[in-house]
């Protein structure tokens, strides 16, 4: 646990919770693996809201990008963000957001390092 609050320091409970999980039976060196991929790949929490702040007064859609969901971004761009109540829902939700990218990030890298195992 200490090499996942030392090379995630912004790690909050619930997705700290899941890396442990994932990486409970991996080895010293696939643990290091894990932590340099996820750390390099996730997404913090405050820079989507940053970037939702930032559709909310210029280019909608940018925070959907940023997550890897082009389909909604392309649909927030072209609909001023829902005309703008979706942009406020992002702003909202944000955490929410950031964590299941982050959860789905962290499935795929765990099971890259275990393939390459």
């Amino acid at each position: 646990m200490q090499n996942i609050l030392m090379m995630l320091p912004n790690i909050d409970g619930e997705e700290l919770m899941i890396v442990q999980g994932l990486t409970k039976e991996m080895t010293e060196s696939q643990l290091q693996q894990f932590l340099v991929l996820y750390s390099a790949r996730r997404k913090d929490p405050q820079i989507i809201l940053l970037t939702t702040l930032i559709a909310f007064v210029g280019i909608a859609g940018v925070q959907r990008f940023l997550l890897g969901q082009i389909g909604m971004g392309l649909l927030y761009l072209f609909t001023w963000g829902f005309c703008v109540i979706g942009t406020i829902v992002d702003i909202v939700n944000y955490k929410k957001l950031t964590f299941e990218f982050n959860w789905k990030v962290a499935h795929q890298v765990a099971g890259m390092v275990k393939a390459s195992s």
